[in-house]
């Protein structure tokens, strides 16, 4: 029994580890804020307090915990599916197009509700995603480095044509709530589509085994008779759903796709069902903790999470690109060369100097 309580531990150690540090921090966060709310208020029946906690920071919380979560593992399968560490939402110009998506819904559906914007942004955000890839498909060269540089270049494109029709129709003040990611106007009735990512993980758990097959390559996949196309198909529309829904919601955030899976990985290798879960917790502790430093730096106001992730996420980003650069091959990446349209055709270093 004490061996098996071992082999438990030694197992899934970091998976408990962080999924107590993700209770600790939630509780936290929950009476953290401009009004205070404390724990005896509410037991007491307090009903200003009540109404605070219930309107206000548990659907905050909730919706940090499914942003964390949807954009993490949005972020591991787009690696996964493309074989490349540094494609994400945001390097891979999905986040650019739910925004454009967004702002095509508030021009020619002024009146629209949050669902039909959501429904204009998912199918912008698949569709950009989709055109990202056939990009790619047409790089002779696909470099690690060149294939995200690429999304993010799609990206600005595609943010220059959303920038210039929202000045033209004058929408751009509309669209500022989109453009800059923050949980401040989280509150209950405003944010539950965010839970549309509690099933999108679910399915992306279940075929995750087909994932990793599909990330060895077109070639490997047939063999072992998975539909390549499909399940490549599948992967990709739902990382642009997942965030897609968390744009809708709370609005631009960058890097969390991008970092997070590269450092779980460092940890638990690259197998998608075996990161998954950790990288689902790790997401959330991480824009969590980003969340409450914003709302504590300059209390009682508040710094937009977007700001907070940008500065931690470029910098681990431009750390990770110099990594890459520096040690090639040595880098931690997603094995296999194949035929997978993102696909990287990365150079071995070695052999310059005879080793």
């Amino acid at each position: 029994m004490h061996q098996l309580g071992g082999i438990i531990i030694k197992k899934y150690g970091i998976t408990i580890i962080l999924a107590v540090v993700l209770i600790v921090l939630s509780v936290w966060s929950l009476f953290i804020g401009v009004l205070d709310v404390n724990l005896s208020g509410i037991l007491h029946g307090d009903m200003e307090q009540l109404e605070i906690f219930l309107i206000s920071r548990l659907p905050r919380l909730l919706a940090i915990l499914c942003t964390g979560v949807g954009m993490s593992v949005a972020g591991l399968i787009m690696q996964q599916l493309c074989m490349n560490k540094f494609v994400s939402p945001t390097t891979g110009a999905t986040i650019s197009s739910a925004q454009f998506g967004i702002l095509l819904a508030l021009l020619f559906m002024p009146k629209s509700t949050l669902w039909g914007r959501a429904l204009f942004a998912f199918v912008f955000a698949i569709a950009g995603t989709w055109i990202f890839v056939w990009f790619i498909q047409r790089i002779q060269f696909k470099d690690a480095v060149m294939v995200p540089l690429v999304g993010i270049m799609f990206g600005n494109v595609i943010t220059g044509v959303t920038n210039y029709f929202a000045y033209k129709y004058e929408m751009s003040q509309a669209l500022s709530t989109w453009l800059v990611g923050h949980f401040s106007m989280v509150l209950r009735g405003r944010y539950e589509l965010v839970y549309l990512v509690v099933p999108l993980v679910i399915i992306a758990f279940l075929f995750a085994n087909h994932f990793n097959i599909v990330g060895m390559g077109k070639d490997f996949s047939k063999n072992l008779g998975v539909h390549y196309n499909a399940v490549l198909f599948m992967g990709l529309s739902i990382a642009a759903a997942i965030t897609a829904s968390v744009v809708v919601v709370v609005g631009s955030i960058s890097y969390i796709g991008l970092i997070v899976p590269n450092l779980v990985a460092m940890f638990k290798g690259d197998k998608i069902r075996g990161t998954l879960v950790d990288t689902a917790l790790f997401g959330s502790i991480f824009v969590l903790v980003c969340d409450m430093i914003g709302r504590a730096v300059i209390a009682p106001y508040e710094l937009p999470i977007e700001l907070i992730i940008g500065i931690v996420g470029s910098i681990v980003f431009i750390g990770m690109l110099l990594y890459r650069l520096n040690h090639g091959r040595k880098a931690i990446r997603l094995g296999g060369a194949g035929n997978s349209p993102c696909a990287s055709a990365i150079s071995t270093v070695k052999g310059e100097d005879g080793k």
